[in-house]
């Protein structure tokens, strides 16, 4: 009777060492992303926080949220640039919690690969790592799945979950929102991280366009382009918050900007959008001509040149743009909140 080979999990496909050297790299860039609550450091089974700074709070409401990067993380792949999806995943999370009132506290992330590289998966982490230190949210666990035989070697996934607070009678939302209430826009980096099924179908598959062609109209690659970071609005909008009154916020990510905005507007009250209001970056009109892609579509899909919403009295919009321009944010009135609905 023949002896059946040994196995072992490396001959599966799973490398815990590589695993283990990942984790020592990114060490220097995780530990810097953290608040005085955070308890312990990289490497325990759970990422711990104190809450007992949530007894400042009056009536602390604790708001979560829990997202991904999305097909994007396939032009990093293609590209071999690991270092600004994370910022993608930190503005998908954290914009958020944001939007009703809270402030981002701690974050998770998870990543899923074929094949654990060290020098990429410390990339990808250092990405996630320097967003959360930029906006004083705590990076405090995270995990890396390798996953032989589901996933290429070169493929991977991105995602993550957030926690944030708010006091109860500081909450936004539609039971704010009045006739009236001015829409102010914030202007987006680009595309952000919504999307990119359409633009890579457009683009890529049926374009014929290469991630490493030169783009006029961008003044960089194609590629370049569709890896522009998500711009993160959080502390921007919270240093608002501080200023002046605001009744409801709007990240806008997938469904585009009516849909979104329909989300924290009453069901008896309407919006009014001046769609001449701004001009949305090349990249949009570039996807919209090499698909023939409908301009309804367009707009359901793309954020088109919109990252977030405020929704404020009138009284409020000069103060928030002037806290928002200091902050280096570009914002103008999108239009009004309606008695129609």
């Amino acid at each position: 009777m023949a002896v059946a080979e040994s196995n072992t999990y490396a001959s599966a496909g799973v490398d815990i060492a590589a695993g283990d050297r990942a984790v020592e790299l990114m060490k220097a860039s995780v530990s810097a992303a953290t608040r005085k609550e955070v308890i312990g450091s990289i490497g325990g089974f759970a990422g711990l926080f104190d809450a007992a700074m949530l007894q400042k709070y009056r009536h602390p409401i604790l708001a979560t949220s829990t997202d991904g990067v999305g097909t994007k993380v396939a032009i990093a792949s293609a590209m071999q640039r690991y270092d600004s999806v994370g910022y993608d995943l930190v503005g998908m999370l954290i914009d958020d919690l944001v939007v009703v009132g809270a402030e981002p506290l701690f974050l998770t992330d998870y990543i899923a690969c074929g094949k654990v590289f060290p020098e990429r998966i410390a990339a990808i982490v250092g990405g996630v790592a320097n967003a959360c230190r930029e906006n004083n949210v705590a990076l405090i666990g995270g995990e890396t799945a390798e996953h032989p035989g589901l996933l290429e070697p070169d493929e991977f996934d991105l995602a993550g979950a957030t926690t944030g607070v708010v006091e109860a009678d500081e909450l936004l939302g539609s039971d704010r929102v009045e006739a009236g209430d001015i829409l102010l826009a914030c202007k987006s980096s680009g595309l952000h991280s919504n999307g990119f099924s359409l633009v890579r179908h457009v683009l890529l598959n049926n374009g014929g366009y290469r991630l490493d062609q030169h783009i006029d109209e961008f003044g960089k690659t194609l590629g370049e382009e569709l890896l522009t970071p998500t711009k993160v609005y959080a502390l921007d909008c919270l240093k608002v918050l501080a200023a002046t009154q605001v009744h409801a916020m709007s990240h806008i990510t997938g469904g585009g900007l009516e849909n979104n905005l329909l989300r924290v507007i009453p069901a008896h009250l309407g919006i009014q959008i001046d769609w001449e209001s701004w001009e949305p970056a090349p990249i949009f009109d570039f996807v919209q001509r090499a698909g023939n892609v409908s301009l309804d579509d367009m707009r359901t899909t793309l954020n088109m040149g919109v990252g977030m919403v405020l929704v404020l009295p009138a009284s409020s919009v000069d103060v928030a743009g002037r806290v928002l321009a200091e902050r280096q944010v570009d914002t103008w009135p999108l239009g009004i909140v309606t008695q129609a609905d």
